[in-house]
């Protein structure tokens, strides 16, 4: 799978990402996909939901070719957590 060109800046690909999720898929999250990631594509608000990020993010480039692609994990405010090797 190639790599999706961006159209967008980081700036406003964060800033369409947030929108749509608040908009148009966290109102229709259901209980049981909290913690799950979701993969939403901000230019037509296509999303796919799944445990894995990658088998999401898969998912939803074989539905929308070229999506510009939101990785978020519903319930939680960051999609990863980075941690010190310490």
């Amino acid at each position: 799978m190639s790599a999706t060109e961006p159209r967008l800046s980081r700036e406003e690909l964060a800033r369409r990402g947030d929108d749509t999720f608040t908009r148009l898929v966290r109102p229709v999250l259901r209980p049981e996909d909290d913690g799950k990631f979701v993969a939403v594509d901000v230019e037509s608000g296509t999303f796919e939901v799944d445990e894995d990020d990658h088998a999401a993010v898969s998912r939803l480039h074989r539905r929308v070719p070229g999506a510009q692609v939101w990785l978020v994990r519903a319930g939680y405010p960051t999609a990863h957590r980075l941690r010190s090797g310490r």
